[in-house]
C-alpha cells in the first residue's frame, strides 16, 4: 500500500528559531508522522535571523529562479534546504530578499508587526505550493500552523485545486494563540481578487483582524485542530461552530498520536 503524503507548512521550527509551543511541534511533528509510515515534506521561512552556517543551510538551484507575483510586483523565489539528523528529515526553506532578508520573525526590534507581513505570508504560501509543484510531489494532506498559513486553504481550494498533484489533497488548519493586535494590509483583500479569487470567496477579510484571518482559513479547512490550549475565546466559539472535523487541544505526550489518527480520519472522508 503506498505512504500517505503529508506536506508540513510550518511559521518556526527549532532548532532553527528559539524553542515555543509552535516551533516545538515544527521539530516533532513531521518525524513522528514520519515514523508513523507517512511521508513528508516540511517548510519554513527562511528569516534573517536563521544562522544559515550553523544550520548548513544551501540553496537549491533547481528549485530556485522563479518570480512570483505580489501586488503586481515580481519577486523572486530562493528555496534552501537543512537536514536534522537526529530526525532523518529535511526542511525546507522559503527565501526572498525583499521579505525575508531582516533578522527578526514577525516583529521589528520594538516588537511592531511588520507592515508587509499580509505580503509575507502570501509570498511564504505560495512559495510553499510552487516548490511542491517543481517536486512534482503529490500531498494527501496539507498541515498549516498558525495564522502565518492561513491563505493555505483559500489558494488549494481556489486556485490550485485544478493542478494534479493537489486535486485531492485535504487540508488541516491547526489554530494557535498567536493573536497580533489591529489587522494586517487593509489591501490584502484587492491584492488576493484574480482570476480565480473573486469578491465573495474573500469577504471574512474586508477587515484583515487575527479572527478575521482564522475566518478564512476555517471556511475552506477540512478539519481543524486547537493547537494551542488556550485559544482566543472568539475563535474558540468559531471553530467549535464551524462544522468540520475538530481536534481538540492535546497534551504533548500525546498530540503526535492523536495528529496522526485525525489526519487518517480527514483522509478516509475523502
Amino acid at each position: 500500500m503506498e505512504k500517505k503524503k503529508v506536506l508540513f507548512i510550518f511559521q518556526e521550527i527549532t532548532p532553527y528559531l528559539p524553542e515555543s509551543e509552535k516551533s516545538i511541534i515544527g521539530r516533532y511533528l513531521p518525524q513522528g508522522i514520519q515514523e508513523r509510515g507517512k511521508e513528508i515534506r516540511t517548510f519554513m521561512p527562511r528569516y534573517g535571523c536563521v544562522n544559515e552556517r550553523r544550520n548548513q543551510l544551501h540553496e537549491v538551484i533547481r528549485l530556485s529562479g522563479m518570480n512570483l507575483v505580489i501586488n503586481d510586483t515580481d519577486h523572486p523565489l530562493i528555496i534552501k534546504v537543512a537536514s536534522i539528523q537526529a530526525a532523518r528529515m529535511q526542511v525546507y526553506f522559503i527565501d526572498n530578499e525583499d521579505y525575508f532578508q531582516r533578522k527578526y520573525v514577525l516583529n521589528d526590534k520594538e516588537g511592531k508587526a511588520f507592515a508587509d507581513n499580509d505580503e509575507r505570508a502570501l509570498f511564504y504560501t505560495k512559495g510553499v505550493l510552487e516548490t511542491v509543484i517543481k517536486l512534482r510531489w503529490a500531498p494527501d494532506l496539507i498541515y498549516c500552523q498558525g495564522w502565518f498559513s492561513a491563505m493555505v486553504p483559500l489558494l488549494i481550494k481556489k486556485i490550485y485545486f485544478d493542478d494534479p498533484l493537489f486535486a485531492n489533497a485535504k487540508v488541516v488548519y491547526s489554530a494557535h494563540n498567536d493573536d497580533f493586535t489591529g489587522s494586517l494590509d487593509n489591501e490584502l483583500f484587492n491584492k488576493l481578487i484574480g482570476d480565480e479569487i473573486v469578491a465573495s470567496d474573500i469577504e471574512e477579510i474586508k477587515d484583515p483582524s487575527y479572527i478575521n484571518i482564522n475566518k478564512l482559513a476555517i471556511k475552506y479547512a477540512d478539519g481543524v485542530i486547537k493547537g494551542s490550549p488556550k485559544l482566543n475565546d472568539e475563535l474558540n466559539a468559531i471553530i467549535d461552530q464551524c462544522g468540520l472535523p475538530v481536534l481538540e487541544h492535546q497534551e504533548e505526550d500525546k498530540y503526535i498520536e492523536a495528529y496522526d489518527e485525525f489526519y487518517d480520519k480527514i483522509l478516509s472522508n475523502s
